[in-house]
């Protein structure tokens, strides 16, 4: 199995902090290795304390499904394919600001953001992915 090392992701870590600051939001951001577990965090100054296991349970949610939390939200409404997978694996998130971390075409883990709407979480997220993808493709 590829993880993800430490220096990866403490540069997915910064770079979603870096876009938070600069969206003037306070932000928990995880980053979990392949297995799911906890490789970096951060809680920024005034991030929401409720936010913190919001923030590493989209991660895991993420790494655990291969997919954007977003996409598992959409899929798991009632009458839906995935309806109640929330509650399965000790509680997951299944609304936008999780994200699979791709390199080299192998999830090496996944990024949680919580801390404001669902769209911010997604692009506070996205910009810790793309630290990490424009990394591996200048490597």
């Amino acid at each position: 199995m590829t993880d993800i090392t430490l220096q990866q992701a403490e540069r997915v870590l910064a770079a979603a902090l870096a876009d938070a600051t600069t969206r003037n939001l306070a932000m928990n951001v995880a980053v979990v290795d392949a297995g799911g577990n906890l490789k970096a965090f951060s809680r920024q100054d005034g991030a929401w304390l409720g936010s913190i296991d919001i923030s590493i349970k989209k991660a895991r949610t993420a790494r655990y499904f291969d997919m954007p939390t977003g996409t598992i939200g959409s899929l798991s409404q009632p009458g839906g394919p995935l309806f109640n997978i929330e509650v399965s694996n000790g509680g997951l998130i299944t609304f936008p600001g999780g994200l699979p971390i791709t390199i080299d075409g192998a999830v090496v883990g996944a990024i949680g953001v919580s801390g404001s709407t669902v769209e911010d979480d997604h692009a506070v997220a996205s910009a810790g992915i793309n630290a990490v993808s424009v990394a591996a493709a200048s490597a």
